[in-house]
């Protein structure tokens, strides 16, 4: 991102009302609320000369927060060691029957895929079968990582 920060994650949930654009942003010394109102300012500059979304739209900056989402292998990486959440597009059936839904703690990463441990043992997801991701934060610690 031009202004400094790393956008993490865009999720848009179209409604019939008023649709919702979310951006995560995250910088090295984290985010405060005035880093949200700055990139809300830009963006939303950017947004209305190009008008990429059709009908009204609200536009919501945040930090990822301790449940961060996991969009990229190299979110994976910075947090190896954390337990993460992942839910795939489409049930696997190994062990399970139809399972979506899997907690382990991330235990490898490479281009393409992402091993959690989980209870029932080690499990790679291949990230184009990845729907969302997002870190189980340890209340007792107050974080998840760096």
């Amino acid at each position: 991102m031009a202004l400094g920060y790393e956008l993490v994650l865009i999720e848009y949930s179209p409604s019939r009302g008023a649709s919702m654009l979310r951006l995560y942003i995250d910088a090295p010394g984290g985010i405060n609320v005035d880093d949200c109102a700055r990139v809300s300012r830009e963006v939303s500059g950017v947004l209305d000369v190009e008008d990429p979304i059709s009908g009204a739209y609200q536009l919501e900056v945040s930090s990822p927060g301790l449940d961060r989402p996991l969009a990229k292998p190299e979110h994976y990486e910075r947090f190896a060691g954390a337990q993460a959440r992942i839910q795939l597009l489409a049930p696997r059936e190994n062990g399970k029957a139809g399972q979506r839904r899997f907690i382990g703690i991330i235990a490898g990463v490479d281009a393409h895929s992402v091993t959690l441990n989980t209870p029932e043992g080690p499990v790679k997801f291949e990230f184009s079968e990845i729907e969302r991701a997002r870190l189980v934060p340890d209340y007792e610690q107050g974080n998840v990582g760096s």
